[in-house]
């Protein structure tokens, strides 16, 4: 069976992977950032708490998947800066929706969790 004609959520859908890989947090936080051109510490200063292992597999990943583009500056020392490729452009709406869902909805997700854990504490 070809891939592209795979059911909708089973394991064969050719969406599993790429969800997998763009919708972790790095990668969703890396995109954010990605609002111009952006050099790798840059991008590193603005991710409080990513990695440089992390953050370099991350950007690898999406520029792997056609999301970002990698440029080496002819700098002294050689630079290397990230932006959007078309592609990641029209990412940036449904990731600007679900953000704005998440910070919209935040206290109502903790309250959710907070009453989860007293239910579950008390079993």
């Amino acid at each position: 069976m070809d891939t592209t004609d795979a059911p909708r959520f089973s394991v064969d859908c050719p969406s599993r992977p790429i969800l997998d890989q763009v919708a972790d947090k790095w990668s969703m936080m890396a995109l954010a950032v990605l609002e111009r051109p952006t050099r790798f510490n840059e991008i590193k200063r603005q991710l409080d708490g990513v990695t440089q292992r992390v953050l370099t597999q991350t950007l690898r990943r999406l520029e792997r998947n056609g999301l970002i583009r990698r440029r080496v500056l002819e700098t002294s020392p050689i630079g290397v800066e990230y932006s959007l490729t078309p592609l990641g452009e029209s990412f940036r709406a449904p990731f600007v929706a679900l953000y704005e869902w998440t910070v919209e909805h935040s206290g109502e997700v903790m309250a959710a969790q907070r009453e989860y854990d007293d239910r579950a504490s008390a079993r």
